[in-house]
């Protein structure tokens, strides 16, 4: 649809405005009365669409799944369960590649000759604590869906912060466009991290921890808090809005990189 759109545009039966309005049509897929894709967001915002799994009926999200693939070749799900997982694999043919990461909760489907550009953007991603991987792989799954080469680092808190400065320096080194830094209970590391460089940090807040700031309230709030600049915050648990954020930021510095060069 998108090359007769053009190519009407082309030809002078439609006008600039009237093909905008085409293709932003063309951009929603309906899936039945379940669901409206928003199957062209990565061509058009950089980002691609991330179908959550929670709260949906495992049949439906298998609908969402196959009109995904039909229509771009990928389906990017999130918080996923057993249930999800079965639905999934009922309706994933031969030519077609699953890649589950159980512990991100998220589940990659793409069809056989599906490829994810590399842009040569760089995304760094630190945890607190081992109870934060999770989250921190569901940022780096959607960084590396958008191109990005991804370097991570987990486990380097601030409760031991001598953790900390080997790979903070190794991130350095290999000069990441942008830190994503992952912590819960009192969420000091992004603080830390943002004081001591000169690269774009993305606080992630994680419901890990317990007591009168519980669930995430306490990391939060010490990020928002924090008097490092260069210090951004996503919500609680927000895994794939940090890695969305930091891809774009991160394609953004490799595209003026290429632009230089060349």
């Amino acid at each position: 649809m998108i090359r007769e759109i053009l190519e009407r545009l082309v030809k002078g039966e439609i006008s600039v405005e009237e093909a905008e309005k085409l293709l932003k049509i063309a951009a929603i897929e309906e899936v039945e009365t379940i669901a409206k894709l928003d199957v062209k967001r990565h061509m058009r915002a950089g980002v691609p669409e991330v179908i959550l799994a929670e709260g949906k009926d495992s049949e439906d999200l298998a609908k969402i799944v196959i009109k995904a693939l039909e229509r771009s070749g990928r389906a990017i799900i999130s918080r996923i369960e057993n249930k999800h997982v079965e639905a999934i694999n009922k309706i994933i043919s031969s030519n077609t590649s699953v890649q589950l990461n159980k512990k991100a909760r998220m589940i990659v489907v793409k069809k056989e000759g599906f490829t994810v550009n590399k842009t040569g953007g760089k995304v760094g991603i630190i945890t607190a604590g081992t109870s934060d991987i999770p989250v921190a792989e569901e940022a780096r799954i959607i960084a590396e869906e958008m191109g990005c080469e991804v370097i991570t680092a987990y486990d380097v808190g601030v409760a031991g912060i001598h953790r900390l400065f080997p790979s903070l320096k190794e991130l350095i080194e290999k000069d990441v466009d942008v830190l994503i830094v992952v912590a819960g209970r009192e969420g000091a590391l992004p603080s830390v991290v943002a004081g001591m460089v000169d690269i774009p940090v993305i606080g992630v807040p994680t419901s890990i921890g317990y007591g009168l700031g519980e669930k995430g309230i306490s990391a939060l709030t010490a990020m928002l808090q924090a008097c490092s600049l260069g210090l951004a915050v996503v919500n609680i648990d927000g895994g794939v809005a940090a890695g969305a954020i930091a891809a774009l930021i991160a394609n953004r510095a490799a595209k003026f990189r290429k632009t230089k060069t060349n």
